[in-house]
């Protein structure tokens, strides 16, 4: 259980409360996603997270301590062979809480509270794709910045694996289209 908080609990008794996170996380784990108040959503995020990370684990003790929280043997088990090998690469973060419009009877914040269960890629990897991308958009960003200011021989220099070959009225073409663009930012 997550650190007790102060106030007023959700149900009369910490018992009470401990009972209707418990039956929350069992839901959720059975529908994949619940709508309750924002309140509830906050409080039942470690709840079910603790217990994905046990189901994590997959050994027998592990399936015990979930039990002694769910009761019902069919979430339990769908729970171990479903959910947890589909956040098993994840670290973390398992629940997703997406706050939606307040209710209509007594104007309660409502949320939505679900798993996360896309495939999860590693930062690091992603960071290494972006710098990749970063670098060689780099070269084609400078090249397309350097051939308005080179001469007309420059541009017809071309790549080896590109066999477009550039004639000497396209190159007269670019070099009017740079100087005229030179022209109109020099007039502001």
């Amino acid at each position: 259980m997550p650190t007790p908080t102060k106030g007023p609990r959700l149900g009369g008794s910490p018992a009470h409360e401990r009972m209707l996170l418990n039956n929350m996380a069992s839901q959720l784990f059975e529908h994949k996603s619940i709508t309750t108040t924002v309140t509830k959503a906050k409080r039942l995020r470690p709840v079910a997270e603790r217990l994905i990370t046990f189901a994590k684990r997959g050994d027998l003790a592990a399936r015990r301590r979930v039990l002694g929280q769910i009761a019902d043997k069919s979430i339990v088990h769908e729970l171990f062979t479903s959910i947890a090998p589909a956040v098993a690469e994840r670290p973390g973060g398992y629940t997703r809480i997406t706050k939606i419009g307040p209710r209509k009877g007594d104007n309660a914040p409502m949320a939505v509270i679900e798993l996360v269960l896309e495939a999860y890629s590693p930062k690091q990897a992603t960071v290494k794709e972006a710098e990749a991308a970063t670098a060689a958009a780099a070269p084609k960003a400078e090249e397309s910045q350097d051939t308005g200011s080179k001469d007309a021989e420059s541009t017809e220099e071309t790549p080896a694996t590109e066999p477009d070959v550039t004639t000497e009225s396209d190159s007269e073409d670019e070099m009017a289209e740079a100087e005229s663009a030179e022209e109109k930012s020099e007039d502001k």
